[in-house]
């Protein structure tokens, strides 16, 4: 196993600390008038998504802890598993709902996903940042109703509901942000 040590910290590191993975977020080299140098850290449990910041001695040694990221297509829930296909074998991988974030209702079946995992266990699941998909249900349109910001819900094909403007009808093909779960355009 690779070591790293507190001084060669950079955004995006990942390294294991009492049994945990971490990732550096934002670091700083800090070197005091009096005493000795030290790196503080903000680092995040890519396990639990938990953040802290610590400050290390630059000669602070830790495992280096590599993350697998996969591209993998969603192909059906079954109770609260959900199964995704893996481009390469072809061979389907089943992920516990609790693994999954939020912003999994603005995935659609055949959809390609970031699978991350340490060691084998499957800590996030990412989807694409954007997405189209239909509008189901929502209050029609008004033509001509030009309200700044104004705004109404509506029902994606995958159940989520986001704020749209009044211009959208059901039926419209809407590009989503996941990240933030926000319209941002009707999609051609």
């Amino acid at each position: 196993m690779a070591t790293i040590t507190a001084g060669d910290f950079r955004n995006g590191v990942t390294f294991e600390m009492d049994g945990q993975v971490m990732q550096v977020v934002e670091f700083q080299h800090v070197k005091p008038g009096k005493g000795a140098a030290f790196v503080r850290t903000k680092m995040k449990n890519v396990i639990t998504g938990a953040v802290t910041e610590t400050s290390f001695n630059p000669t602070a040694k830790f495992e280096a802890a590599s993350v697998d990221r996969k591209n993998m297509e969603y192909s059906y829930s079954d109770g609260n598993l959900y199964y995704f296909m893996d481009p390469e074998t072809f061979e389907l991988e089943p992920i516990d709902e609790s693994t999954l974030g939020d912003n999994f209702k603005f995935v659609t079946e055949n959809m390609v996903c970031t699978v991350s995992s340490y060691k084998g266990k499957v800590f996030l699941v990412e989807p694409p940042t954007f997405v189209e998909l239909t509008v189901t249900e929502t209050d029609p349109g008004f033509a001509g109703n030009t309200a700044t910001n104004a705004t109404k819900p509506a029902t994606l094909e995958t159940g989520a509901e986001i704020k749209v403007p009044l211009f959208v009808n059901p039926g419209d093909k809407l590009r989503i942000d996941t990240r933030t779960g926000e319209y941002l355009e009707r999609a051609k």
